[in-house]
């Protein structure tokens, strides 16, 4: 008998998910210039405040997965909403500039606790044999989450400063987030006790235990090269199309890369359901440095800037689905929380490091070289899963 999607707790995910990246995360560009004003700031020091928060949330990131596959992926997620809630508190009344630091790292610890990777271990956890499709639909509904809360956070911060912004957010982590993580954790808690007398048989990976060593370096390796090519270019959009003369199409390439990521998924959850997680791993590499030569090659034109959005969205968007579904496919369902928990570590600590080495980059090199840059990181981590099909060939023949 074939498992049934949880489609309710899918339905609650996408909620917590699309307030817990709008609140957490999208929210702070447009809120960063209020932020260095009230803390007499530069905007280059409050987001290099980020980046070490960013940091230090990636170094708690495999500690967080242990604590997923001990004590349920719902408890966590509850607990994560409380101290998401505590820590925006926090930072809105920040007296001052460590003070605003330190709430930061609360902010992104609390993030790693309730985002894409918690989320996709309680999908796991919950109903491993049709969690692949289920982290497919969660994505597609999450991916509103800045389409959202770009526009949200812009409205009120028309009205109130960023600190009575935070605490808005905070009362939606508190009143939304909690209850529905807590409601999810009691399903998973007796699922887990069903579980217990009715065992159901857990997803297995493709790779050999003798070649999984191996192919978890392979995979987190490309999918960290992948995630400094993306985050590289997401952040220093701006600028990038300034220095390439597009400078006034910074706003209509930000309407189309949403809505594309959002496409994407939508394409790959009516038609690529049943394609293989590493092809699918192979197309979003080859999608993001496509897009980047498409900018490169057609700079100044409007036209090339749109298609670049469009193809780079798209990418980035099957990103975010290959991250929890290929570590499933390889690895299986077993240690699935810590496994995702030491993958958050690299991409975190990779994406904190993303808008310094591209700033360097832009500065040494120039606008065009850096695009380059992009395009090489890009087709590194396409080469990177090529070698890991390769290499899973091999380990599955090993293991039969």
């Amino acid at each position: 008998m074939t498992a049934r999607l949880p489609t309710g707790a899918i339905a609650a995910l996408g909620v917590t998910q699309i307030i817990g990246y709008g609140t957490l995360y999208y929210s702070f560009s447009i809120l960063a210039p209020d932020m260095a004003a009230s803390l007499a700031w530069s905007q280059e020091w409050i987001f290099g405040a980020l980046s070490i928060a960013l940091l230090v949330g990636g170094l708690t990131a495999p500690w967080l997965g242990v604590l997923i596959d001990r004590i349920g992926a719902g408890r966590v997620m509850t607990i994560g909403s409380a101290v998401a809630a505590a820590a925006l508190v926090a930072c809105a009344y920040a007296p001052g500039k460590g003070a605003f630091t330190v709430t930061l790292v609360a902010i992104e610890v609390a993030a790693n606790l309730v985002q894409y990777g918690a989320a996709f271990a309680l999908l796991v956890q919950l109903r491993p044999a049709v969690a692949q499709q289920s982290i497919t639909y969660l994505t597609l509904i999450a991916g509103f989450a800045s389409t959202i809360f770009w526009p949200i956070t812009t409205a009120l911060h028309a009205q109130l400063s960023w600190q009575n912004v935070y605490l808005v957010f905070a009362g939606l982590n508190l009143l939304v987030c909690l209850p529905l993580h807590a409601w999810l954790s009691y399903g998973l808690t007796v699922s887990r006790r069903e579980a217990a007398t009715n065992p159901a048989t857990p997803v297995a990976g493709s790779l050999a235990p003798s070649h999984r060593r191996m192919g978890f370096i392979l995979m987190t390796t490309a999918f960290a090269v992948q995630y400094l090519a993306s985050a590289s270019v997401l952040v220093h959009m701006v600028p990038l199309l300034a220095g390439l003369g597009l400078g006034t199409t910074a706003a209509l390439v930000g309407t189309l890369f949403g809505p594309s990521q959002v496409a994407s998924r939508l394409i790959n959850m009516l038609f690529g359901i049943r394609l293989d997680a590493l092809h699918l791993a192979m197309i979003s590499a080859a999608l993001i440095p496509a897009g980047t030569l498409v900018l490169e090659l057609t700079a100044p034109s409007v036209s090339g800037a749109m298609l670049f959005a469009v193809i780079f969205g798209m990418g980035n968007g099957l990103l975010s689905i290959v991250t929890g579904t290929l570590p499933l496919a390889l690895f299986g369902s077993e240690g699935y929380g810590k496994l995702q928990g030491k993958m958050m570590a690299a991409r975190l600590i990779v994406s904190a490091s993303a808008p310094f080495v591209m700033a360097l980059a832009m500065e040494w090199l120039g606008i065009s070289l850096s695009l380059a840059a992009i395009v090489a990181l890009g087709l590194l981590a396409l080469a990177l899963f090529i070698v890991l099909g390769r290499f899973r060939r091999n380990g599955s023949h090993r293991k039969e």
